[in-house]
């Protein structure tokens, strides 16, 4: 998540950093690996003003700011921090390798973490079990953060799923690398020779993506998604809980949402959670759809929508649950900003004056209460 660009600077001085959620891995940075119920504050490790952006992983987080610091703390198992140990971090500590290096973009995989320098240079450690560090004859694990070197053009924007990556670069170009999809590919793609990117272990070109122009990318567990220069949407990759907006099973190559599924405007910036997207258009409507059942869309599933995954039978595809189109949320047409709207991890969030909250919250890799999304524990509209 990032902090608005615009905030004024008397907001930013009173800005104050609080951290609730799951904490097995110490990765809220309060000192300790107790779950935690309520918003805690957490110590100053910087001016809480100054931080940029946020991002969690499966057990870590990372939080960037304006200089281009970078402060890390969770799960270190496979270096995921980038610190050169790996030892869990209970508070957030700056990633000293990186010093000097000022970072633009921080994504958090689930194990993995991608770097993005000011440069447009693209950094990576952590694990390297499925090629998602993008070094294809690197080691299983590295503990320091490493250049990706085949990504040879500038990047402008990263993302990471459970076990693969992506980078845009500043042509219009995606990359991906990782086989995390590869495996969800070949079972519910039987006969399919699948498209190199999907099981590359070094940045590949997607294709399919030729005839349009990226300005970003986002990866959920095991999809991707990339907007275009001229709003439209494109997916792919594992379409279990309706994500992609699709009667397909799995999408191998990137598919474009059509632009009446968001009432035939542009899209100018979409999210994605570990299975669910975001989308927000020019007139600012706010769309949401994939997985629904623990209230992460925002609105309240129909009976049939609300079946356990269990129940539906991914070779029919036409009964996909009705969640599987991106649907608006009346409650928040015409909101001015939309933040974050969405996330993957622990919860890590930015309070600011009059009422500006940044957050993230562990969506759904283990069983929680249910509830909806716009509420004022995750309220991310002003």
């Amino acid at each position: 998540m990032e902090r608005q660009p615009s905030a004024p600077e008397s907001v930013l001085a009173s800005a104050a950093l609080f951290a609730w959620g799951a904490n097995s891995y110490g990765q809220l940075g309060l000192g300790h690996k107790e779950d935690v119920l309520l918003p805690q504050p957490l110590a100053d490790f910087c001016n809480p003003g100054s931080i940029k952006s946020l991002t969690g992983g499966g057990g870590h987080s990372a939080a960037v700011t304006d200089g281009g610091g970078l402060f890390v703390c969770g799960l270190n198992k496979d270096g995921q921090l980038g610190l050169g140990h790996t030892e869990d971090v209970l508070c957030f500590t700056v990633c000293k390798p990186l010093l000097g290096c000022p970072i633009r973009q921080v994504a958090c995989g689930w194990d993995f973490t991608i770097m993005l320098t000011e440069k447009g240079q693209v950094l990576s450690c952590g694990s390297n079990a499925f090629g998602q560090l993008g070094v294809p004859n690197g080691p299983r694990r590295c503990v320091v953060p490493q250049v990706v070197e085949v990504l040879r053009e500038q990047v402008v924007c990263v993302a990471a799923g459970l076990r693969h990556a992506l980078a845009t670069t500043v042509s219009g170009s995606v990359f991906q690398w990782g086989t995390g999809l590869a495996s969800s590919g070949r079972r519910l793609c039987p006969g399919q020779t699948l498209p190199l990117f999907l099981t590359a272990k070094e940045p590949s070109r997607v294709t399919g993506l030729e005839s349009s122009t990226a300005v970003c990318v986002v990866a959920g567990s095991d999809h991707s998604a990339s907007l275009t220069d001229t709003g439209e949407l494109y997916v792919w990759g594992c379409n279990k809980h309706g994500q992609l907006a699709s009667q397909a099973s799995f999408l191998p190559v990137p598919q474009k949402i059509e632009a009446h599924c968001f009432q035939d405007e542009k899209v100018t910036a979409v999210w994605s959670g570990w299975t669910h997207l975001v989308a927000q258009t020019e007139t600012g409507n706010v769309f949401t759809w994939g997985r629904g059942d623990y209230g992460q869309l925002g609105r309240k599933l129909a009976s049939h929508e609300g079946q356990k995954l269990e129940e539906w039978d991914s070779s029919l595809p036409c009964r996909r649950p009705q969640s599987s189109m991106p649907l608006p949320l009346r409650c928040l047409t015409g909101a001015a900003e939309v933040r974050d709207a969405l996330c993957c991890f622990p919860c890590l969030s930015e309070v600011l004056p009059e009422g500006l909250l940044y957050s993230r919250h562990y969506d759904l890799l283990m069983e929680e209460p249910k509830g909806s999304l716009p509420t004022e524990a995750h309220g991310l509209i002003w």
